[in-house]
């Protein structure tokens, strides 16, 4: 985990100390979610817990409480309003229950310039689940950076476009949202503007992406905890930025209601 700007960190609502971190920082197994807080309140809030609950019966074989997150997030946060939260969840071998280790790190938006990917050729190991396997992932979101470009893309057998390094993606199809079709992790904020879109009318479908058919498609954008970012640039294929496109994926994810923590 990238430490970086971290203001605070608790585990199972105490401040966590070296001998508490030993065992996330040195054992590779665990899940996360990460949101978006302000005013304490949070979009989506029923689907983070929702994630955590699914994968720690994946994982560990028992739920997890999501009145206990809540309470774990509200400590954590004290007197702050507004913060990126990551709750990471792993479990001792000897210990019945799973511990809960929330990250409080200053808020953030999603940028605002259209964003460059590289395509790289890689699957994560259990896409349904966001554990704290991100090594590969890390990887290669940095060299992306380091050869001009903001991120990477997750490409899998057949060019089979998946998702971000931390992102989903969607692309403009005609007049239709067209979501890949692929092994990965189901979003949050990508469910959230699933519903919106429908709600809304707007025409969208799941099926197969792959780079070769990018130049049929007319628009790109990310969505992940920030929120929705447009997409500039995939490899030497440029995009432009659609901006009703833009205009009604911002209208959706802003009219989503914040939930009390």
């Amino acid at each position: 985990m990238n430490t970086a700007g971290v203001l605070h960190a608790e585990i199972d609502g105490q401040p966590a100390t070296v001998d508490q971190l030993l065992l996330p920082a040195t054992v590779n197994y665990g899940h996360v979610t990460t949101m978006q807080v302000r005013n304490r309140r949070v979009r989506g809030l029923a689907a983070h817990l929702d994630r955590l609950d699914t994968a720690n019966r994946e994982l560990f074989g028992t739920g997890l409480d999501g009145d206990l997150v809540r309470r774990r997030v509200r400590h954590a946060l004290a007197a702050r309003h507004d913060a990126t939260v990551r709750i990471s969840v792993f479990q001792p071998e000897d210990a019945p229950t799973s511990s809960l280790l929330v990250t409080i790190r200053p808020p953030a938006d999603p940028p605002a310039a259209p964003q460059r990917l590289r395509s790289v050729r890689y699957q994560r190991p259990l896409p349904h689940l966001k554990h704290v396997g991100t090594f590969a992932q890390l990887h290669h979101g940095r060299r992306a950076r380091q050869d001009g470009f903001d991120d990477a893309l997750l490409v899998g057998q057949d060019d089979l476009v998946t998702e971000g390094t931390v992102s989903n993606i969607g692309f403009l199809d005609g007049p239709e949202v067209r979501w890949p079709q692929a092994p990965a992790l189901a979003g949050v904020t990508e469910g959230l503007l699933v519903t919106g879109l429908t709600a809304r009318g707007v025409p969208q479908h799941r099926r197969p992406v792959r780079l070769g058919d990018l130049p049929g498609l007319s628009a790109a954008f990310l969505t992940n905890s920030r929120g929705v970012s447009p997409v500039g640039r995939i490899d030497d294929h440029h995009f432009p930025v659609d901006g009703e496109l833009m205009g009604t994926l911002h209208h959706i994810y802003a009219s989503v209601p914040w939930d009390r923590l």
